[in-house]
């Protein structure tokens, strides 16, 4: 590997560095001669003393590093789409770098919390070396391009919310409001609601991108998933992978920021647990991988109840479980519909490993023991007569589509199941809500 600065993106990314650099250094400066404190304020400020012009200098170069950056990006994404580790080190760094901004001016409305000051400081040494090794990258593998490919924007556009899972970001952000209703006892702030389903579409969303982008090769060989813009080759790996790992950045900044300390940790776990656990080593190693994996779900509903207290109580543990238990029976209805597909792709579902008799027997007593986990909110006196009734309603209607899994069988069986218990979930959330405020 040779290194050369033969391409404009990598004399560009070579600039940014030197901006970078200068920023850096003055704002230690800014740091060590106590020059903040003379010019008060974000985006600008009007220094009070001579030393109140280092800290305008810092501000003014954060405005031109910013520019450089936006250039960077552009040039990645229009010129080194193929490019599976310049273009996503690139978006990374440029998240890097706009978070190291956002919360260092966090920080100064919120009078230095710890967490933010630790998070600033970890994103500062994330930066330099994403940047460092972008300089690198870019001089041996950045190559300018013969000509720009005019794509559609529309199109791409489209493939990038598909990508995301948009329905199953609703129904998460369903379960997390559920949360922050059920921890605040009351409607919460329409601030604290807004920053909350903003983080946690940016988690689900990239988390959802991830997973597609490692099940790229295997979403080719089931019907259901070939036409998703992976495996169809609508969007490169590179930016699949790209994407994926800038929303679930961004959601982590987003959540501390404005939201809790906890709220963005629970957060971020989600994310670790969806794609790594459960995408990278669950789902092709065990036919447990729905049973384990359904914790990535369950997650939410707990970050919804952090964002309004800070703290979990046993009613958000329930909250978890619910979900928990939810997710087997619920999966395991799509798999015998799905079984040929599974089956061709290698996926260990339990229809594809065990038969289809032992999964309908699963998604009975798995159904019947979600039903009991959904009444510990009463009895425990969590909940009252309104969410009672319901789980009881929403429950029988379950049980009776789980029981006709059992005893009938058949695609067009398990596919009613399948739907009825999407559903189920939002409906006993929405129970949950409605049963917090009355």
């Amino acid at each position: 590997m040779k290194y050369s600065l033969k391409s404009s993106f990598s004399r560009l990314i070579l600039a940014l560095f030197a901006m970078v650099l200068l920023l850096t250094i003055v704002g230690r400066i800014v740091t060590v001669t106590g020059a903040w404190a003379y010019c008060v304020g974000w985006p600008v400020c009007v220094p009070t003393e001579p030393l109140g012009y280092l800290k305008l200098a810092h501000l003014a170069l954060v405005g031109v590093s910013s520019i450089f950056m936006v250039l960077v990006w552009r040039k990645a994404w229009r010129e080194q789409r193929d490019q599976n580790l310049l273009l996503p080190l690139t978006t990374v760094t440029g998240v890097l770098f706009l978070g190291q901004a956002f919360i260092g001016a966090i920080e100064v409305t919120r009078n230095y919390p710890l967490h933010l000051v630790v998070l600033h400081t970890m994103t500062a040494i994330a930066l330099w070396i994403s940047l460092s090794v972008l300089v690198f990258a870019s001089g041996v593998l950045a190559k300018d391009a013969t000509e720009v490919v005019k794509l559609d924007f529309r199109q791409r556009m489209k493939d990038f919310f598909v990508l995301s899972k948009p329905l199953i970001v609703v129904l998460l952000l369903v379960t997390t409001y559920s949360g922050l209703v059920a921890g605040s006892q009351a409607w919460p702030s329409a601030e604290l609601t807004f920053w909350t389903l903003l983080g946690g579409t940016f988690a689900a969303a990239g988390s959802s991108a991830l997973n597609q982008y490692i099940d790229r090769e295997l979403d080719k060989n089931m019907q259901r998933t070939a036409k998703r813009p992976l495996a169809d080759g609508r969007l490169t790996a590179a930016e699949g992978l790209s994407y994926g790992l800038a929303l679930s950045l961004i959601s982590y900044y987003v959540m501390a920021g404005f939201v809790n300390l906890l709220a963005a940790l629970l957060s971020l776990a989600g994310i670790f647990y969806y794609v790594i656990f459960y995408s990278v080593m669950l789902k092709k190693a065990t036919v447990q991988n729905i049973v384990i994996g359904g914790g990535a779900g369950a997650i939410p509903p707990m970050v919804g109840w952090a964002a309004a207290t800070g703290h979990l109580g046993l009613a958000a543990w329930i909250l978890f479980a619910i979900v928990f238990m939810w997710t087997p029976p619920h999966f395991w209805a799509l798999a015998i519909v799905r079984m040929k597909d599974y089956e061709k792709a290698g996926v260990p579902m339990m229809p594809v490993v065990h038969g289809e008799e032992r999964t309908r027997r699963h998604i009975l007593v798995y159904t019947i023991e979600l039903i009991a986990v959904t009444l510990l909110l009463p009895i425990f006196n969590l909940a009252g007569t309104v969410y009672l009734i319901s789980a009881l309603v929403l429950g029988g209607f379950l049980l009776y589509a789980a029981w006709r899994v059992f005893k009938v069988g058949g695609n067009k069986v398990a596919w009613t199941m399948y739907r009825w218990s999407s559903m189920y979930l939002a409906f006993i959330f929405l129970a949950i809500m409605i049963d917090a405020v009355v």
